[in-house]
């Protein structure tokens, strides 16, 4: 019996390197092949695996390479909100009063102070719905018998920087929904949609129906054209922050009537006063000032009272749909807020330094996460696999492991963030192989050439060894 016993323990320490060194193998000649294929002929390609038990590399290919990530950067900056931020954290935006209440009237300004809270005005959530926020803040109101407001309906932006978008950020995506902003008074995901009509033929012009919820402060300047029928959405909306003149280019598909892309508010903040404002007067209080929008600080707080404050879903499920459909403006939003919380001022240029910071003390060589925003949409940012693969190692060993697994996508069989921005595509995430074993996967793909694709398939191809 002893003997039986000492043999399959022989057995076993034997066969566990061997299928590692098999992975390995299989690895290195996929790796080979892809590399060999006409479309990576100008390409870099970086790959890094690792054992997420022992931290055994079985694959470093270009590991060690700063390259685009894409909105594989998103895995960054999420497990650095989950730590510094914590799963349960809530946004609080305020309803707030300056002046004093009266005879039913606000001698005084109402004022709306956000700080950043990217659901607001969400579909995602029964709680955040546009419609059902309206209803609260306007029976907050009427609870206090406000009637009558003689002063501005006022969105405090106070609690994060004047910019936007972070440098860095191309032209081409500006303008349009995934280039959304983050200020700290957001609004319906920053979003609107641009109803349109195509022409009977191609070439002909498109005509614009409407847009939901109302663009209110720019004019739009139609130039898109009908293009062939099934040939999908190939048309751009052009549109800096606080601009009064967008422009939408390109063309949509024959047939499709009406025709829906996406665009972002110049001014999210201006638009979420603006549509309380008009849901108010339905409701029956009168605002005899305007909406407008204040970055700057109430000067008198002694004034203020708080009639209402919204609470957002918890952090956890922010981050379910920050990962699973990939939305940049809630990356953007979490790294303002983390710079918020340390310093007082929610800023792009603040919030990487805690980041990078963070990841520096958990052993990310600095160098390995050069960062311009926190979603991956800006093409000057660089990353390594090998950082990736530790963010992701990282986020295994913490008690909120579970919700943070739940919310990457399942892509090809495989629980994986994927990225994609120009000629660069990425996959980043875990698998459990068929021996029993967790790895830690990223892979990086910059400046391919031909069809996405294409590349797609071949990613994935490689990436079948894992399983």
């Amino acid at each position: 019996m002893m003997k039986w016993i000492f043999g399959l323990l022989l057995a076993v320490t034997v066969i566990q390197p061997m299928r590692a060194q098999d992975l390995a193998g299989r690895l290195k000649d996929a790796v080979r092949q892809m590399e060999a294929d006409s479309q990576m002929k100008h390409a870099l390609l970086g790959f890094y695996v690792a054992d997420d038990r022992t931290g055994e590399v079985m694959m470093n290919h270009h590991g060690d390479i700063g390259l685009a990530p894409a909105s594989c950067q998103k895995l960054i900056t999420s497990v650095a909100a989950f730590e510094l931020l914590g799963p349960d954290y809530r946004y609080k935006t305020s309803l707030q009063s300056h002046g004093r209440i009266e005879n039913g009237a606000l001698e005084g300004d109402l004022i709306l102070a956000g700080a950043g809270d990217p659901t607001l005005g969400s579909w995602r959530w029964p709680s955040t719905t546009d419609s059902l926020l309206m209803k609260e803040f306007s029976a907050a109101i009427a609870s206090k018998g406000i009637r009558n407001i003689a002063g501005d309906f006022v969105a405090s932006n106070s609690n994060f920087e004047t910019q936007l978008t972070p440098g860095g950020w191309i032209w081409d995506d500006i303008g349009n929904y995934y280039g959304a902003g983050a200020t700290a008074l957001n609004w319906h995901e920053n979003q609107y949609d641009l109803y349109l009509q195509p022409g009977p033929k191609v070439g002909d012009s498109v005509r614009i129906l409407k847009t939901v919820p109302i663009l209110r402060v720019s004019k739009i300047i139609n130039e898109l054209k009908t293009g062939p029928r099934g040939s999908g959405d190939n048309g751009y909306i052009f549109c800096a922050s606080d601009a009064v003149i967008a422009s939408v280019r390109g063309t949509i598909p024959l047939g499709e009537n009406p025709f829906v892309i996406s665009g972002s508010f110049p001014d999210p903040s201006y638009a979420a006063v603006a549509d309380l404002s008009n849901y108010f007067e339905s409701a029956g209080i009168k605002i005899r000032g305007r909406a407008r929008v204040d970055w700057n600080k109430i000067a008198d707080s002694s004034k203020l009272q708080t009639l209402l404050t919204h609470y957002s879903p918890s952090l956890d499920s922010i981050n379910y749909w920050f990962l699973k459909r990939s939305i940049n403006l809630y990356g953007e939003c979490l790294l303002k807020t983390m710079a918020l919380e340390k310093t007082g001022l929610g800023s792009t240029e603040k919030g990487i330094d805690i980041v990078q910071d963070f990841w520096e003390e958990r052993g990310i060589d600095r160098d390995g996460i050069n960062l311009m925003d926190g979603s991956g949409l800006s093409p000057q940012n660089r990353v390594t696999p090998h950082s990736l693969v530790q963010v992701l190692h990282y986020a295994g060993t913490r008690p909120w492991f579970g919700k943070f697994y739940d919310a990457l996508p399942e892509i090809n069989n495989l629980h994986m963030k994927s990225g994609s921005i120009g000629g660069a595509r990425s996959y980043a995430g875990y698998v459990q192989s068929s021996n029993g074993h967790r790895y830690c996967f990223a892979m990086i793909v910059n400046n391919y050439s031909g069809s996405s694709a294409a590349i797609i398939r071949k990613m994935w191809k490689v990436l079948d060894n894992l399983k």
